[in-house]
């Protein structure tokens, strides 16, 4: 599923408050966030390797999901795993290094990296670092893990309040997210789903990142059982929608998005039902954006609760 998982409010409230004496040590700066500002407060070290980098096998990086002392023992496990995982950052915590795919386009860093930071801001995340397999080999513990490091590389990234109070400011369009993206300088993909958990805590709200949803430039191997790169669905949305899959979505999607290969492919009021069968009304639309290479692109969606579904029988 490439649903987010939702993490419990206490646990947020713990990691907020982490973020926050980073901000508060860096005299609580304006957007954007320089990183760099960040890991000499921290006192992080960063580093860059490609998947095909023999010299990687000689760092000990505990966080892949193989017993420690296999890769002190057996060090090419460190460069397999790597490969297979396809990861794309690592942190390393007795050097305090935070390793980064060289291969990334350097927009992508900016996440990859804040993601890193958080989890050396986590105490309790010491264990997955190291090698823990009571606890690594458990899906729902590494689930939880990588989604409490996301939370706080979004209130980092985002500056906590700062960007909460300018986006509950702004109408809920993707307009809004694009403004978003180039104030505080993150990807316009983390802008939507920051936006989305931050603006959707009540309301229900749902972002979707995908392949292009026209059938015409889907790639060949789309499967559409699991057509989603991410989907965001805010607290509100989780709350109420929980039932509705990712393939719902997405195909309701497609009925409105044109070809285009770039900018609006489209919008649309949807009917989604809740979770107690009742109908509501969302108000869709869909963004493409393309890039150089060979992937295409992807597309970004947002779906914004606007009423319930009334039906008008004739008497």
């Amino acid at each position: 599923m490439a649903k987010n998982y939702l993490i419990k409010e206490k646990t947020a409230l713990d990691i907020d408050e982490r973020v926050e004496r980073v901000l508060r040590g860096l005299g609580n700066p304006e957007p954007p966030l320089l990183l760099e500002d960040v890991r000499e407060l921290l006192k992080l070290d960063r580093t860059y390797y490609t998947a095909d980098d023999p010299s990687l096998i000689r760092e000990t990086v505990s966080r892949i999901r193989v017993a420690t002392i296999q890769v002190y023992q057996r060090p090419m496990l460190l460069l397999e795993a790597i490969k297979k995982m396809s990861l794309q950052a690592l942190y390393v915590p007795d050097r305090r290094r935070i390793l980064l795919d060289g291969s990334l386009p350097p927009k992508k860093h900016r996440w990859s990296e804040a993601h890193e930071v958080v989890h050396s801001l986590i105490p309790w995340h010491d264990d997955v670092m190291h090698g823990d397999n009571q606890h690594t080999l458990l899906p729902h513990c590494e689930a939880q893990v990588e989604a409490e490091a996301n939370y706080g590389a979004g209130r980092l990234l985002f500056l906590r309040e700062r960007f909460a109070l300018q986006a509950r400011d702004m109408p809920l369009s993707i307009a809004s997210v694009q403004t978003l993206h180039g104030d505080f300088g993150n990807t316009i993909s983390s802008t939507l789903w920051r936006f989305v958990e931050t603006v959707g805590i009540q309301r229900p709200m749902v972002g979707m990142i995908t392949c292009h949803p026209h059938p015409k430039h889907r790639p060949a191997n789309f499967d559409l059982a699991k057509p989603c790169r991410h989907c965001i669905q805010s607290a509100g949305f989780a709350a109420r929608f929980s039932r509705i899959s990712e393939r719902q979505l997405f195909e309701a999607i497609s009925d409105y998005c044109g070809p285009q290969l770039g900018g609006p492919l489209g919008m649309a009021d949807l009917a989604l039902m809740d979770d107690n069968g009742e109908e509501h009304v969302f108000t869709f639309e869909s963004f493409f954006i393309r890039y150089r290479g060979p992937v295409l692109g992807e597309a970004l969606t947002l779906g914004v609760y606007t009423r319930p579904n009334v039906k008008i029988i004739a008497a």
